[in-house]
């Protein structure tokens, strides 16, 4: 096939989750319904927060903060994938993919910073519980929520940046229901050493520090729990974790199964498929596990609901 370099090409082909037409109205219906109940649900998480002035905490402003994320981390491709669906169609504009790699690129960090600033949260509230408001002040509490956003804006710069200078074939096809970067360095027609090494850096400082420091939070917080001698507060501190925990296991679970799948030599499917998990499925999954297991957050809702019914 002919290579055509940025300035000439004008679109890819997302091949999306399946090519049978029987199927297609099933996956518009299911995916429909699932970035409704995610956008929905995380929405609730923040009107609840906003509202309800017990909840004016640091931990549920990360918490709002990771709700805000998640809406957009959604939002940048089950839309167009049930565009695409609706309208019988594959094309997807080269810009468009640029952007959209771009917006998933930053969101998904937005998201692991978060979940990393809420595990030093709860370390601080547990093991040093005396200095909690004077350590998590507010104006900590915003400076790590905008650097988070801060970091991943240039992180994720720099990859549409190498990204652009890469060439694509005319009618590149993408094994993917969205443009995501390990895809689109697979389909390149040149050389894309240096996309990779950026890649690796990256996923150095901005996965392996984050990780690192949510396992070495949670082993303190365990070491002071142990040293606890009341079982209601063992219990009381097992719980304001407990959420957060199901969310860091769903998140990095499900993501690092991704990468993994991207990086082997699994069949497309299967990549496919680990996505829908880390990019539809943990969106959606989180409001409802800080919710049922959160009875703040359960009573906030339920505050909120009574006041906005007849």
């Amino acid at each position: 096939m002919e290579a055509e370099n940025h300035t000439v090409l004008s679109h890819f082909l997302l091949l999306g989750l399946s090519e049978d037409p029987d199927l297609l109205p099933i996956l518009f219906v299911l995916f429909l319904c699932m970035y409704l109940v995610a956008v929905l649900g995380n929405l609730l998480i923040i009107l609840a927060v906003s509202s309800d002035s017990h909840l004016h905490t640091p931990m549920y402003f990360f918490l709002s903060n990771l709700s805000l994320a998640d809406i957009c981390f959604i939002s940048t491709t089950v839309p167009k994938m049930l565009v695409n669906i609706q309208a019988h169609s594959k094309d997807i504009s080269y810009l468009e993919c640029l952007a959209q790699t771009y917006f998933f690129i930053i969101y998904g960090g937005v998201d692991n910073f978060l979940l990393t600033i809420m595990a030093f949260d709860r370390f601080v509230a547990i093991c040093h519980p005396l200095h909690y408001t004077v350590i998590m002040n507010p104006r900590l509490c915003v400076r790590l929520v905008l650097m988070s956003w801060f970091i991943m804006f240039w992180v994720s710069l720099i990859h549409v940046l190498l990204l652009n200078q890469l060439t694509f074939s005319t009618g590149t096809e993408i094994p993917h229901f969205f443009c995501e970067l390990a895809q689109l360095l697979k389909v390149a027609s040149c050389d894309t050493i240096i996309n990779y090494i950026f890649i690796y850096v990256v996923a150095a400082l901005l996965g392996v520090v984050p990780v690192t420091g949510i396992l070495f939070s949670y082993s303190r917080i365990v070491s002071s729990l142990m040293k606890m001698s009341s079982s209601v507060s063992k219990y009381k501190a097992f719980s304001t974790c407990g959420s957060h925990l199901c969310v860091v296991s769903l998140f990095y679970g499900t993501a690092f199964g991704v990468y993994l799948n991207s990086a082997g030599t699994q069949s497309s499917s299967r990549t496919m498929i680990a996505s829908v998990m880390y990019t539809v499925v943990t969106p959606m999954l989180n409001p409802f596990i800080y919710s049922l297991r959160n009875n703040d957050v359960k009573g906030a809702l339920r505050r909120l609901l009574s006041a906005s019914s007849p």
